[in-house]
């Protein structure tokens, strides 16, 4: 989308403008990495598919387009600049909306005082595991007592325990306790000599074709009617679209016409509208890190204190936010409630990203209506979260606090609130591949997401029914829990929540921060003009009262 306005407000650039994404066809992407390493090309439009060994000696500065929502992130993407020992990377964060001014102020200060995230290693990833013995016995053979101790020099594996070890030895030589009648999961035997090796010639070729633990969502290719390549695509977007349908893709606007074997067939569109594809890329999540240090920025505002550019700019929309509610600080969680023809709405801004508000929102409304039967729809974003409810709620469990307690009854109230057995069902879709239970298919002839989903869900309830003991379904559900639940820093977003202090306000009007929260909810069940009248009418009986 950025690389079609840049043509169009610089057609005489045409030529000197390139995309980079990771999804567009390889000799594209290496015509762009020529004219970069060449310096032939005034601009780039790329994504992270350019992050990793990146040495283009002639790129001068790095515009980030919105956020980083990280540290770590954009002092790596600052660095594909000035690539070279002693020179200066260069940086100009572009914001899309106000708040992304904030994050930049903060984000260059939590930089210079090396407040960057760290890295949490897995724990023991067992999928891995049984892949890497498959491997090992089909490059030459291992003993298991030999590999088990050069498994567990791998920091991930620093605690692995022999019985799990044993268990992922069982799991290849004959798929454990549950697969054990179907020889195309008997992948290692051992020989005469104790060593283990994969006697099979099928099962060789089918490990060799799947080694990898990238497990991205499935792909089709892009292909032009009248013949050629663009790239690969998500098969979910593909998925959604109907005949005749635009999309913008690879620079260019593209009119669907079918799909066959696994590939998207477009033509050229006539129009100059259509939708733009979305990658999991762009769903990146708010730090601790960056998410403390905008509340420090927060707090120099609330203080009437505007030191850096960047806050002065975002000046009017702090000093509203003050005026119609509070500015949060760090020793304090701004909670506002507004009621609407909707009904009641709670606004909590934990400052904590999306992951984490994501959980807490479900887990509050559990908890809410777990004492009074009620029906709540959620929100959520990097800042915080929004809970609406068409009956009134009693406020008090949100102000005493108690409904932020982490006691022992925490894991099972997350569990109860969310569709853990879903979450740990598509997880298991992630694991499977990467264990070898389910084969993506040969060159040519790729198998479609739904019939790898279909064949992950039949081994998920296999091994539900007949071999509990089954470590990877335990795996599933830790990987829920940590990673898309995140439920460490669920549990320490509560505890500082409940380690400050809870200002409520009670709205007139919707605030800057609770605003983007209605919005995001509106936007699923609007058309974007029934979305802007309603905005419209909004901001107008805000400014009416006002004045």
């Amino acid at each position: 989308f950025w690389y079609q306005l840049l043509v169009e407000g610089r057609p005489e650039w045409a030529g000197q403008i390139a995309l980079h994404h990771g999804s567009l066809d390889r000799a594209t992407r290496e015509w762009v990495e020529l004219g970069l390493k060449e310096g032939t090309l005034r601009a780039v439009v790329a994504t992270s598919s350019l992050d990793l060994g990146v040495d283009f000696l002639p790129v001068e500065r790095v515009l980030q387009i919105g956020s980083a929502k990280g540290v770590a992130r954009i002092m790596q993407r600052a660095g594909r600049s000035g690539h070279a020992p002693g020179r200066t990377s260069r940086l100009t964060l572009v914001p899309t909306h106000t708040m992304e001014l904030i994050e930049a102020a903060a984000a260059r200060v939590a930089a210079y005082e090396g407040r960057i995230e760290k890295r949490e290693s897995p724990a023991r990833p067992l999928d891995v595991l049984v892949q890497h013995l498959v491997t090992v016995a089909l490059g030459g053979g291992f003993v298991a007592d030999e590999l088990f101790e050069e498994v567990r020099t791998a920091w991930a594996y620093r605690s692995l325990t022999r019985e799990e070890f044993d268990w992922a030895l069982v799991f290849c030589e004959r798929g454990g306790e549950s697969l054990t009648a179907y020889p195309d999961y008997h992948r290692i035997r051992q020989d005469e000599q104790g060593v283990w090796r994969v006697p099979d010639r099928g099962v060789a070729k089918r490990h060799r074709m799947s080694i990898g633990t990238i497990v991205s969502d499935a792909a089709m290719q892009v292909k032009y009617l009248s013949g050629g390549t663009l790239g690969t695509i998500e098969e979910g977007f593909i998925a959604r679209l109907r005949k005749g349908d635009h999309f913008f893709f690879a620079g260019r606007l593209l009119e669907f016409v079918r799909v066959r074997e696994m590939a998207a067939y477009v033509r050229r569109a006539t129009s100059k509208k259509g939708t733009v594809p979305t990658w999991q890329g762009s769903k990146m999540a708010l730090s601790t890190e960056l998410g403390d240090a905008v509340l420090e920025m927060m707090q120099m505002a609330a203080a009437g204190r505007y030191p850096h550019p960047e806050l002065e700019a975002a000046r009017p929309m702090l000093e509203t936010q003050a005026r119609l509610s509070r500015i949060p600080t760090p020793d304090t969680v701004l909670v506002e409630s507004y009621r609407s023809r909707e009904g009641q709405h709670l606004y909590v801004h934990p400052f904590a990203g999306r992951h984490v508000h994501l959980g807490l929102a479900s887990l509050l409304a559990w908890r809410l209506a777990r004492e009074r039967p009620n029906t709540f729809s959620l929100s959520v974003n990097d800042y915080g979260f929004e809970l609406v409810s068409a009956e009134p709620f009693d406020l008090a469990p949100v102000q005493d606090q108690s409904l932020f307690a982490t006691g022992g009854e925490l894991l099972h109230d997350v569990l109860a609130s969310l569709n853990s057995t879903e979450l740990a069902r598509r997880r298991f879709r992630e694991i499977a591949r990467v264990a070898g239970l389910v084969f993506a298919g040969y060159p040519g002839q790729p198998r479609s997401a739904r019939q790898l989903q279909a064949s992950s869900g039949l081994f998920y309830e296999v091994f539900r029914k007949y071999d509990q003991g089954n470590l990877l379904l335990s795996q599933a559900e830790q990987e829920v829990l940590s990673q898309e639940l995140e439920i460490s820093r669920l549990r320490e977003t509560m505890e500082r929540i409940r380690a400050r202090e809870l200002v409520l306000v009670e709205l007139r009007h919707p605030s800057p921060l609770s605003l983007p929260l209605m919005v995001e909810r509106f936007r699923e069940k609007l058309t974007t003009e029934q979305l802007s009248t309603r905005l419209d009418r909004i901001l107008r009986d805000m400014e009416r009262d006002s004045g």
